[in-house]
């Protein structure tokens, strides 16, 4: 993959992978001031054929991530950047996802009668 041409979901070239790193691509993009930048996988899409890389991510995003220091990647601070962080609870990721957490799910009754939200009923919100 090194070497790949990296576009992004705004069909923008950004330059082209230097490196796999902790399961990060590390992009280097600019002319005269070059900068590195650490896109985790997840978001990469390879094209053996034509020796691409498309990300699911605009320009602006993968530019405003944190750059790469000496080599090495702030693995937490790319994380949150792109919202991976791994401390977010599983009630935000619902949320994001456009789902309810579990203490707003409709309870329902054996014949499948919906009678409200289960948070209503143990003292949730």
């Amino acid at each position: 993959m090194e070497g790949f041409d990296v576009f992004t979901s705004d069909d923008r070239k950004i330059g082209h992978v230097v490196a796999v790193q902790d399961r990060h691509l590390i992009v280097e993009h600019g002319m005269l001031k070059k900068s590195r930048h650490a896109v985790p996988e997840a978001f990469a899409h390879t094209d053996e054929a034509e020796q691409t890389v498309r990300l699911s991510l605009s320009k602006e995003i993968v530019e405003s991530s944190p750059k790469l220091e000496n080599g090495s990647i702030d693995t937490e601070a790319v994380a949150e950047h792109f919202g991976l962080d791994s401390a977010r609870s599983a009630d935000k990721d619902l949320s994001r996802a456009g789902s309810e957490p579990a203490d707003h799910e409709l309870d329902a009754d054996q014949d499948g009668t919906t009678t409200g939200y289960l948070s209503d009923r143990v003292g949730g919100g």
